[in-house]
C-alpha cells in the first residue's frame, strides 16, 4: 500500500467544501470508523491517566501534538516492541487510515525517528499475525518520515496495528531511534460502517456473488467469490472442469468426461466406469465395476470377485471353461463337449425310441401270422388224428380181410 504525507482537519464525517465559481459543492467521503472505539497500548508510559493514555490516539484531537498537551498518547522508554491496537467494534469496509505522530509542535517534527520503520496492520483478530500487512515504512533516502501519512489499505477488517521494533540482532538506519515507540496522537480509519456498499458515498452495492457480500471499496472489486464463481466481480463461473471456492477444485469422473456443477461438483448426468457418489470421485469397492459401481465381478474370474473397477475384466483371467472379458461365456472346447454330449443324448433317445417304435409295429405285424399258424397247427393235428383213425380202422379191416382170405386161401389148399 502507498502512503503520502498531508494536512486535514478530521470529523466524525470527512466532508471537503469545494468553491467553484461561486458554487458550493459539498464532497463527503468515508466514515472515520476509528473514533472514541476501544484502543489498547502494550507499553504504556507512566500513569496513562494523567493525560497520555492510549485513548487519546481516537478522541478527534490533534492540535497540540506535545508531550503535555493531552492529545497524544506515550509509550514507555528502552522497548524493542511497541503495539498499538484499536478495535473497530465490527467488520467494515476500510478504505485508508491516517496516522498523526507526535511533533512536539516544532518544524521539522522532533519525534519522527521514533516512528521510522513502523508496520500497519488490518486484522479480523486480536493478533496482527492473522490480518494484512497494510504497510510497512521503510525510507528510501537517509531521512525520518513525515509526520502526517495516509496510507491506503482497501481491505475489511475489525482491528487496527500501529507497531514498531528495534530488534537487537538487527542493524537498523542511523537516522532510527535506538527504542520503539507508538507516540501518536491521532489514528483515523476511513472507511464505510455498511455491509456490502462501496463507493465515495457508501451507496453502491457490491457484486452479487462477493463473498460475505464484500468488495473493495474504491473499485467494487469483490474480495472473495462465493463458491463457484471467479473475476473481478465474481459475474463468471468455473471453467469447465472445476468447482468450488475460487474454482480450485477439479471435477469428478462423470460420464463423458463432462463438467460437473460449478458450485457442488456433482455430475449432473452421472459417473463413468469405476467411480460412484455424487460427485463421481469414490472408487467402486472390491467386487464391482461399471457406471456408479451397480455390477458384480463374475463369480467365474480366476480370482472369485475380483475384477477391473472400469469394465469388469477378471483379474488373472477366467476359470477353466469360461471365457470373455467378464468370463460369463463358456469357452468353445467346453461349449463343443458339452454340445457333442447333448447330440449324443438326443441321438441315443431317439435310436432308443425308434428300436421301441420298430418292435412295437414287428410284433403287431407278426401277431396276426402267428395266430393263423396255431390255427393251422391245430387243424392239422385234428387231420392227423382223424387220420390215424382212419388208418387204424383200414387196418383193422384189412386185418380181418387178410384174415379172411387167408382162411379162404387155406380152404382151397385144403381142398
Amino acid at each position: 500500500m502507498t502512503s503520502v504525507p498531508f494536512v486535514s482537519v478530521t470529523k466524525q464525517w470527512m466532508c471537503i467544501i469545494l468553491d467553484v465559481l461561486f458554487i458550493t459543492v459539498h464532497v463527503c467521503a468515508f466514515e472515520n470508523l476509528a473514533r472514541s472505539k476501544p484502543v489498547w497500548g502494550d507499553q504504556p508510559w507512566g500513569d496513562a491517566t494523567k493525560g497520555w493514555g492510549a485513548d487519546k490516539a481516537v478522541d478527534g484531537r490533534y492540535t497540540d501534538r506535545s508531550a503535555v498537551g493531552g492529545q497524544c498518547v506515550l509509550s514507555e522508554n528502552g522497548r524493542m516492541r511497541a503495539t498499538l491496537r484499536v478495535e473497530l467494534k465490527g467488520v467494515f469496509s476500510i478504505s485508508h487510515i491516517d496516522i498523526y505522530y507526535r511533533t512536539g509542535n516544532k518544524e521539522p517534527p522532533a519525534f519522527t525517528h521514533r516512528m521510522a520503520g513502523f508496520f500497519l496492520y488490518v486484522s479480523n483478530t486480536t493478533s496482527k499475525e492473522d490480518g494484512h500487512l497494510c504497510f510497512h515504512e521503510i525510507q528510501t533516502v537517509n531521512t525520518t518520515p513525515s509526520a502526517d501519512m495516509r496510507i491506503n489499505c482497501s481491505v475489511h477488517g475489525r482491528y487496527v496495528f500501529y507497531y514498531n521494533e528495534r530488534l537487537p540482532d538487527v542493524t537498523y538506519p542511523s537516522y532510527y531511534s535506538p527504542y520503539a515507540f507508538y507516540e501518536l496522537c491521532e489514528l483515523e480509519v476511513y472507511g464505510c460502517s455498511q455491509v456490502g456498499v462501496y463507493g465515495l458515498d457508501c451507496n453502491k452495492p457490491c457484486p452479487a456473488n462477493c463473498q460475505e457480500r464484500r468488495c473493495d471499496i474504491n473499485t467494487g472489486h469483490c474480495l472473495g467469490c462465493l463458491s463457484g464463481y471467479q473475476g473481478p466481480t465474481c459475474s463468471q463461473v468455473c471453467k469447465q472442469g472445476f468447482f468450488g471456492d475460487e474454482c480450485s477444485r477439479r471435477c469428478g469422473n462423470c460420464r463423458n468426461k463432462q463438467t460437473c456443477h460449478h458450485i457442488n461438483g456433482s455430475c449432473l448426468n452421472g459417473c463413468d466406469e469405476g467411480v460412484k457418489e455424487w460427485n463421481c470421485t469414490i472408487e467402486c469397492d472390491p467386487g464391482f465395476y461399471g457406471k456408479h459401481c451397480i455390477h458384480n465381478c463374475s463369480e467365474n474370474c480366476n480370482v472369485t470377485g475380483s475384477c477391473d473397477i472400469f469394465f469388469g475384466v477378471c483379474e488373472g483371467g477366467c476359470k477353466p471353461g469360461w471365457t470373455g472379458i467378464t468370463c460369463k461365456q463358456i469357452s468353445t472346447a467346453s461349449e463343443e463337449s458339452q454340445v457333442g454330449a447333448i447330440v449324443g443324448g438326443i441321438f441315443a433317445v431317439i435310436v432308443v425310441i425308434l428300436i421301441a417304435v420298430a418292435v412295437v409295429i414287428l410284433y403287431k405285424r407278426l401277431n396276426p401270422r402267428i395266430s393263423r399258424q396255431q390255427t393251422a397247427g391245430n387243424k392239422r393235428t385234428d387231420s392227423s388224428n382223424n387220420q390215424k383213425n382212419e388208418d387204424s380202422e383200414y387196418y383193422t379191416e384189412l386185418q380181418v380181410s387178410n384174415e379172411a382170405c387167408q382162411y379162404d386161401v387155406l380152404k382151397k389148399c385144403l381142398k
